[in-house]
């Protein structure tokens, strides 16, 4: 299985991180998705999963940041087109990121239980986009954690692929 995420210059454009338009930014994060690609999903796989984590804001915070975390994306879907956390062209349960977590807590399930765009404050972080091919649907409903989504992905994951998409601080 394969996955990729145009990239402008090498980095992640900027209408989909912290220097998106203002239309397309909520309490200071950027709300867009990026489009993804993906290619060879096993033919017995029954759903696809997401998770993308900069791993790189464990110095600058203390743990890694989740931006977005999504399941029970078809497994025929070769594109999940751009914006979809918001419009759901391609359906999906979508759990919740790192605003959601009791360091910021924020409720709000549009922006807590969709995809929050990059902003890395100190340097060009690479945000690890990771797409698992799994035998089953998942019983998760909106808002999961990233938790609950591994510890029912796990003894399910047929195939897993993941691309790195650096952003600009």
């Amino acid at each position: 299985m394969k996955v990729q995420v145009p990239l402008t210059k090498g980095l992640l454009a900027d209408k989909y991180n912290q220097y998106a338009s203002p239309d397309n930014i909520i309490d200071d994060k950027p709300i867009v998705s990026f489009p993804i690609q993906i290619t060879d999903v096993p033919k017995e796989a029954k759903s696809l999963a997401l998770t993308l984590i900069d791993w790189d804001a464990i110095p600058v915070g203390g743990f890694a940041w989740i931006h977005w975390t999504a399941a029970n994306i078809s497994p025929d879907v070769t594109e999940i087109p751009a914006n979809n956390s918001q419009t759901l062209k391609v359906p999906m349960v979508q759990g919740r990121n790192s605003t959601a977590g009791g360091l910021i807590g924020n409720q709000d399930p549009k922006t807590a239980w969709h995809y929050n765009g990059p902003n890395p404050p100190d340097k060009v972080h690479n945000y690890h986009l990771s797409v698992f091919a799994l035998d089953s649907k998942l019983p998760l409903e909106n808002g999961f954690w990233l938790n609950e989504l591994q510890d029912v992905m796990r003894s399910h994951i047929l195939a897993t692929a993941e691309f790195i998409i650096p952003s600009r601080n």
